[in-house]
């Protein structure tokens, strides 16, 4: 028994450890081509460590000993959003190698199709699997708000910081802990929020302003309808899914 569980609790710590190492070694080569100072190499190295330590953590919560292929799909799509993250602070929204952040950001988000059909096909959906592949998203999208913000104006981060406001909330007011029931119209939202920054931080569009606007519209409407069904419904038991 005892062995078993070093067992476990060992492939708790490589897994992921691994993966980091993966960051590292990614950062490595945007870092030789595309150039990284300080601040980047911080923001990357920050954002890898704390993959390596959440999804650690999840790991021993949810007593799982090994990841399944949809979540090493996602830890793909992790790395480059730690890329991301880290060209994206490291030049501070200035001189940014815009077909790059735009090119990893665009493959992030269109592998989290893959992710999500590998998990059914598969049949290795799991709690802990649809948690980080919402963390990852989520992540990716304050990045994404942050650099266009820089052109656009702050209001932008607004799109980015919504669920962190709404997580924070939930904290104070238990009802909104409540599961929300599966809604199509909500994936089509937070959809539409990748999408529409990963085309305004190309710059290809002149009204980009106007998508990016209708973004934060869609998503100021998904959330309050969705805390108004929590609020009504507090305390009524519904299975279904959490805000993307």
């Amino acid at each position: 028994m005892i062995t078993l569980q070093h067992t476990r609790a060992s492939a708790v710590v490589r897994e992921p450890a691994v993966w980091a190492a993966a960051q590292v070694l990614l950062l490595g080569v945007v870092g030789a081509t595309a150039g990284l100072g300080p601040l980047g190499w911080a923001a990357g190295l920050a954002y890898g460590f704390a993959t390596w330590a959440f999804l650690g953590y999840g790991m021993q919560r949810h007593r799982t000993a090994s990841l399944g292929p949809a979540d090493r799909v996602t830890l793909a799509r992790g790395l480059m959003v730690g890329a991301v993250t880290a060209l994206v602070a490291d030049r501070a929204g200035q001189d940014v190698p815009v077909a790059l952040v735009v090119t990893l950001a665009a493959v992030a988000l269109s592998l989290d199709w893959v992710d999500g059909q590998v998990a059914r096909r598969t049949g290795t959906s799991t709690a802990l699997g649809a948690r980080f592949d919402m963390e990852v998203d989520a992540f990716l999208i304050l990045v994404l708000s942050a650099y266009v913000a820089v052109q656009m104006g702050p209001w932008v981060l607004a799109i980015g910081l919504m669920r962190y406001v709404f997580v924070a909330a939930s904290w104070r007011f238990r009802w909104m802990n409540a599961s929300l029931p599966p809604s199509y119209a909500r994936k089509v939202v937070a959809a539409v929020q990748g999408i529409f920054l990963v085309v305004a931080a190309s710059g290809v569009l002149p009204f980009a302003g106007v998508l990016v606007g209708l973004a934060l519209a869609s998503l100021v409407w998904s959330f309050g309808r969705d805390v108004l069904w929590l609020w009504r419904n507090a305390g009524v038991p519904v299975g279904g899914s959490g805000h993307v």
